[in-house]
């Protein structure tokens, strides 16, 4: 093998060594709705959310590129979950959370009830926010297609989510609120409605 082909796939193995490092937050919390959830994210962006361990259908979408370095900066300055993350306070109990960090043979994680570390704190919200964004894609996804009387309530609670900034990855719900407006046998409301939401997240208002 020439010197030249040899860097050519060190160089590819090295892209696929980097995009192969993920993070995962789980939280089980028997009794809550759902009473679990996992969200993974990738290198590149790539979310995967379920509600079940064994869940063989997750909701995919995908994060910007700045939010997917956010998130994992956080996760570096919090040393990939080599070190405890547990308050010592007593609080009562609000589900265990778990944050996994893998990158090829490379593997760490901790688990906690609550946290005081406020970059932990930071990085689990990132992550709630993924999770309600892919419960809002659920809902929404569920009412388009067999409850269209619901479709304006899920439309609302889409909404207000946007503007409570509670949601990421927006482009995801662009098929959806799409094939809503664009389909008569939908309300006007929701049409309108489905309309307005895809025009803010094209066009975003500038800050």
């Amino acid at each position: 093998m020439g010197m030249k082909c040899l860097v050519v796939l060190l160089f590819a193995h090295a892209l696929l060594a980097g995009d192969a490092a993920r993070l995962v937050y789980s939280k089980s919390f028997p009794g809550s709705v759902p009473a679990f959830m996992q969200v993974n994210l990738d290198k590149a962006g790539n979310i995967e959310y379920r509600e079940a361990e064994d869940d063989q259908l997750p909701i995919k979408y995908q994060l910007t590129p700045a939010e997917t370095q956010t998130v994992f900066d956080l996760a570096a300055k919090l040393d990939y979950f080599k070190r405890p993350l547990e308050s010592p306070l007593k609080v009562a109990f609000m589900g265990t959370k778990t944050f996994h960090y893998e990158d090829g043979a490379e593997k760490s994680e901790t688990k906690f009830n609550y946290s005081e570390e406020p970059m932990a704190r930071e990085l689990q919200d990132w992550f709630e926010k993924m999770a309600e964004s892919a419960e809002h894609h659920i809902d929404l996804d569920r009412a388009a297609k067999y409850d269209k009387l619901g479709v304006v309530k899920a439309l609302m609670l889409l909404g207000s989510a946007m503007d409570r900034k509670r949601l990421v990855g927006l482009d995801q719900f662009l098929p959806t609120l799409d094939r809503i407006s664009k389909n008569e046998t939908y309300m006007h409301t929701a049409r309108a409605r489905a309309a307005e939401i895809a025009e803010t997240i094209r066009n975003p208002k500038q800050p």
